[in-house]
């Protein structure tokens, strides 16, 4: 542990032109006193830290010094990759390894380029949750993230509609979508292919006793497999449908209304009538659901059929006009 700490002392002291007690302390998440003494190790190792003294003071490399321990571990390469992503990092328990691999590709920049992670982070941030929605860290997370890491097989309880089943998997990758992760895994002897688990449903997980690896079927692409699903998750639930007459303005609205792809199926069918607006066949999860999406376009949108749901529209329509005269 100590000895990590010390590389990384060095590698923030190479990356800067000095750093003081305070902030070395903080980067390193210890106290001052061990900043000292972690300073005098290095000297006395040969590394040339030398200790400016007064308000202004602070440690810095002299001489030019330049460690060669810049090369990145595996585990620290991969974490690099992610790194767009600070908050899926930290999530997973990876936030150490992508600091330690950011640390060593600025310790090798030319020192004209090492504050291109700060500029970089000044102009671009990503946000993956979606609004309005407190993301939650599923407790299980880290343990899962470095089964898929390593490729060991999983032993998980997994709550299903009202039962909790217990499956042994193979973990293939996780996915964020809007805040929320998902596991793709192939349950081990079946033939079903792979699946979809959420990850805060899933109760406990375990590695097998012998910690046993699974040989990855080299086919499978993570970004592949996920447009399919989510595709066709998008396209299952839409179980009903409904006609809708919609102004240009309803057109425009009604995939923010309804999502992308039943918008993209609706106006595929669209028919413009002799007033200019238009008549589609509108895929939906169930006709209350419609109602409280198509509600939302207001006089942009006017349902034909069923009858029952344009009755609904009608009574809701009546209400409002008593209530606007």
């Amino acid at each position: 542990m100590r000895a990590a700490r010390l590389i990384k002392m060095v590698l923030l002291l190479q990356s800067r032109s000095a750093m003081t007690a305070a902030e070395l302390a903080r980067e390193l998440e210890v106290s001052e006193r061990t900043v000292t003494r972690d300073a005098q190790a290095l000297s006395e190792a040969g590394v040339p830290v030398y200790a400016d003294r007064g308000r202004t003071g602070g440690y810095r490399l002299i001489g030019g010094y330049r460690t060669r321990l810049t090369g990145l571990a595996r585990s620290e390469a991969e974490a690099l990759f992610l790194s767009g992503v600070p908050g899926a990092l930290r999530e997973m328990g990876l936030d150490d390894a992508a600091s330690a691999a950011r640390l060593k590709v600025s310790a090798a920049l030319l020192p004209s380029l090492r504050d291109a992670s700060w500029t970089a982070a000044q102009r671009f941030h990503l946000d993956a949750p979606g609004w309005f929605h407190e993301p939650v860290t599923p407790e299980l997370l880290p343990a899962i993230a470095e089964a898929v890491w390593d490729d060991l097989v999983l032993r998980v309880s997994y709550t299903r509609r009202d039962a909790v089943v217990e499956r042994e998997l193979e973990p293939y990758g996780l996915v964020l979508k809007a805040g929320v992760w998902y596991l793709a895994a192939r349950v081990r002897g079946d033939g079903a292919g792979f699946r979809v688990y959420r990850v805060d449903r899933i109760e406990s997980v375990a590695v097998t006793a012998d910690a046993r690896r699974f040989a990855r079927d080299p086919a499978f692409e993570l970004p592949a497999f996920w447009a399919e699903r989510a595709d066709e998750f998008a396209r299952a639930i839409l179980r009903a449908e409904v006609v809708v007459r919609l102004t240009a303005s309803g057109v425009r609205q009604l995939p923010y209304a309804t999502g992308r792809a039943s918008a993209r199926e609706a106006l595929a069918t669209a028919v413009e009538g002799a007033d200019g607006r238009v008549t589609v066949t509108l895929p939906v999860e169930s006709e209350a659901v419609a109602y409280t999406q198509l509600m939302t376009l207001g006089p942009e949108a006017e349902v034909v059929a069923p009858d029952a749901l344009r009755e609904r529209f009608a009574v809701a329509a009546r209400r409002m006009g008593g209530w606007y005269g």
